[in-house]
């Protein structure tokens, strides 16, 4: 049988477990991008991801009794093991990082019940994984890699297959979030070469371009854990052999403050809750705007596994991307109606998010952080040639990272 055959079969046999994820149209991206925009909604699978994919169909070909599958995962590939632990009734062992937001810990033992032992091990996620495949080695069980495993690349293909059966063709494009690149590969190489492709990584673990580059996968420690879901260090071995001829024109680089303006648009306007990973390729349609007009596009929306505690973060750096927040320090003048001089200089749409007196830089004046809020970007400009008109001294630290990470 051909891979496709093999993804069909795969996608088939998951129809007893749980139903297809929806293929929606969405008119407001569509309208914005005078294109024909579908997502793929995999934040709408049995655990919000599509992480079981590839979980079931590499556990329904080597299960045999007293199986013991053993994985590690600060999240959704932990949820899609546990998941079909429980639907196979065999014995998992799930390795998590100590730092696992404990909503994501929570969830793997509510799916995987009494068939899944959580351990919780390591600050980082190598030390993790290397507690997992010693344990693994020790007791002879069976690890299951996210996304290095060809069992697993041909689950997650089945996201593929049901995108063709559900459109009744093939798209133009297909934009594709990249972590490891199980999701890539098993696309690409179910599609092959009937459609284009976007291949979307967070800018803080850009590790398919530098393998591409290098021509191997490799390690581009440290990274930026925040889009969880996709930071990965080094692209996986199989993967990377159904991705090494990718053009490089093709992988786009993300900040991941502006993923978290797609984040709350999305769920601000279309009621849809995505983890930063699964707003990875809708965010990327920016980025090919020129290349998709009149076009068929599907976005993989890769996951909804978001911890609404991060809500405020996700604000923050989006406003600051958006430039309609900023962060300076001013030097204020220690005499009577200096702030009232100050509050004076801002505008109708200006609102003080944050005022704090650091300390006293001399006699006669002191420092000051100032947040300030906005409506528009423009904004800033007439408040800054204020400022200077005025006399004050100030410096912008928006984009300071450093100083950004202790004051904020």
């Amino acid at each position: 049988m051909s891979f496709q055959d093999d993804a069909r079969a795969g996608a088939q046999a998951m129809r007893a477990i749980f139903p297809e994820t929806p293929l929606l149209r969405n008119d407001l991206l569509s309208h914005r991008y005078d294109a024909d925009i579908w997502l793929k909604r995999e934040d709408l699978s049995p655990v919000r991801s599509y992480k079981l994919r590839g979980a079931f169909n590499a556990m329904r070909k080597v299960i045999v009794p007293d199986t013991i599958f053993v994985c590690a995962s600060a999240g959704n590939h932990a949820q899609g093991v546990a998941f079909m632990c429980r639907h196979f009734k065999v014995r998992g062992v799930v390795f998590m990082p100590v730092t696992t937001p404990p909503q994501k810990v929570m969830k793997t033992r509510m799916f995987g019940g009494s068939h899944v032992e959580v351990r919780m091990t390591g600050d980082y996620f190598d030390d993790t994984l290397a507690s997992a495949q010693a344990y693994s080695a020790d007791v002879g069980a069976h690890f299951l890699s996210p996304f290095d495993d060809n069992d697993v690349i041909e689950g997650q293909a089945s996201v593929a297959v049901e995108i063709e059966a559900q459109l009744g063709r093939v798209p133009d494009r297909i934009i594709l979030p990249v972590g490891g690149g199980g999701l890539s590969a098993g696309t690409r190489a179910y599609f092959e070469n009937r459609t284009e492709y976007t291949f979307a990584e967070p800018k803080g673990a850009t590790s398919l371009a530098e393998a591409i580059k290098i021509g191997r996968p490799v390690d581009v420690s440290p990274i930026d854990s925040f889009v969880d879901g996709a930071a990965v260090a080094k692209v996986g071995e199989r993967t990377f052999e159904r991705l090494f001829d990718v053009s490089q024109s093709d992988i786009l680089s993300i900040s991941e403050d502006r993923i978290c303006t797609t984040i709350i648009e999305m769920l601000n306007v279309e009621g849809i809750v995505l983890e930063p990973a699964g707003a990875l390729a809708i965010e990327a349609l920016a980025d090919v705007a020129d290349l998709i007009k009149g076009k068929t596009v599907v976005c993989i929306a890769s996951g909804g596994n978001f911890d609404f505690e991060r809500l405020p973060e996700l604000k923050e750096r989006a406003q600051r991307f958006s430039g309609v927040k900023k962060y300076f320090i001013l030097r204020m003048p220690q005499r009577p109606g200096a702030l009232k001089d100050f509050l004076g200089i801002l505008g109708p749409d200006d609102d003080i998010a944050r005022f704090e007196y650091l300390k006293k830089s001399a006699r006669n004046f002191g420092s000051v952080l100032i947040g300030i809020e906005t409506s528009h970007p423009n904004n800033f400009k007439r408040l800054m040639q204020a400022l200077d008109d005025a006399g004050f001294t100030y410096t912008d630290i928006t984009d300071d990272e450093i100083l950004i990470q202790f004051v904020i």
